[in-house]
């Protein structure tokens, strides 16, 4: 019986992980179980039978988020308890933050089982927000080494030079210890916003200061931006350009996730990062592997056709033998993509969302 509950999967699914020895990045299957997390290659459609790599969660710490690589916001940390440093990226905050939770209370189980107690920072009585110094904050923030990252940004059309998200303000109030929970973050950031600190860029931003109320002036979102005060102008101040590329990427997120895709030329399958916009309609798809944040591809939904393809034998069109929650979008210029999720649900899931873009 203990042996069996040892084995039962808690979650599973798709991470991006850097090497221990070569710190490239790349994409791998993680498997949760109660006292450890396995990890595979996943190539030519499926899992390795083989695992690469094995968690033991017995004492490990887990920091999310952990906000030191520039071009990687969505990274959190796992140290062993021989000081060994895992980092994994999740495809969106919401998967980060369901790994991170999932992860934490399989250690604290894991502690409460060996007679320990567990590290519920719920419950944690106080707070860190009683005489806090605004402007040790606003510097703190504003330091070229340690503050926050500081990058481009598109809305509707335009992209915005040297500002940050409001979910990357969180983020690093939460990174930084300043907070101990992402409401104190945003409680602090309204703050910062209230005195003049902070300030705020494009329209998502602008409207929920003009809607909301002093609690809810500052948005935990990655589309909604901000920016130092104009007063802070010696890291560079805030533009605005328009263009094709701008447009392309200003649509609303409406879905993210980690699929595997067949290449035009060479028909290898690969596991790119989708991301589904709407308002313009367009999906697109980035490399895990690589730091770089634009695009290596994407495409305009528009007069779009998706659908699901047979479960039994290989589809026409599909190289090798590969099977099994496969979908083909055919777009307007009559090129094919064929695409394969980690489950016939999630394959589900993306056709109805592609088609309500269609």
């Amino acid at each position: 019986m203990e042996a069996e509950k040892k084995n039962v999967i808690l979650r599973e699914g798709f991470l991006v992980k850097r090497g221990h020895l070569v710190h490239n990045w790349k994409a791998r299957w993680f498997v949760l179980m109660p006292d450890k997390l396995l990890y595979y290659k996943y190539e030519g459609g499926k899992r390795d039978s083989c695992q690469r790599g094995k968690i033991l969660l017995r004492d490990c710490e887990i920091t999310s988020p952990f906000l030191e690589y520039e071009y990687r916001p969505l990274v959190f940390k796992l140290q062993t308890k021989n000081n060994t440093d895992h980092f994994l990226e999740a495809c969106s905050r919401e998967e980060r933050d369901d790994w991170a939770a999932d992860i934490t209370a399989a250690v604290d189980k894991l502690r409460i089982d060996n007679g320990g107690k567990a590290s519920d920072e719920e419950g944690q009585t106080g707070s860190q927000l009683h005489d806090i110094n605004l402007s040790k904050v606003l510097d703190a923030m504003y330091d070229v080494h340690s503050g926050i990252n500081m990058s481009n940004h598109v809305e509707q059309g335009s992209t915005y030079s040297n500002c940050f998200s409001g979910s990357a303000v969180v983020d690093w109030l939460v990174f930084s210890q300043l907070v101990l929970t992402r409401v104190e973050a945003m409680t602090l950031a309204s703050a910062l916003l209230e005195e003049g600190f902070l300030r705020t860029v494009g329209m998502r931003s602008v409207e929920a200061l003009r809607t909301a109320g002093l609690s809810e002036q500052f948005m935990d979102d990655s589309t909604a931006l901000y920016s130092f005060s104009d007063s802070l102008k010696k890291r560079g101040s805030v533009k605005a350009e328009t263009s094709l590329s701008a447009v392309e990427l200003s649509g609303k997120v409406i879905k993210r996730g980690y699929l595997l895709k067949q290449g035009h030329r060479r028909k290898n399958w690969k596991v790119r990062l989708f991301v589904l916009r709407s308002e313009p309609a367009f999906l697109h798809y980035y490399d895990p592997t690589k730091d770089d944040v634009s695009p290596v591809g994407g495409f305009s939904l528009r007069s779009c056709l998706v659908s699901s393809l047979n479960d039994n034998g290989v589809p026409t069109g599909v190289k090798g033998k590969i099977q099994g929650n496969l979908f083909k979008i055919i777009t307007q210029s009559d090129t094919h993509y064929f695409i394969q999720a980690p489950t016939n649900q999630e394959k589900m899931d993306w056709i109805e969302a592609i088609r309500e873009q269609t």
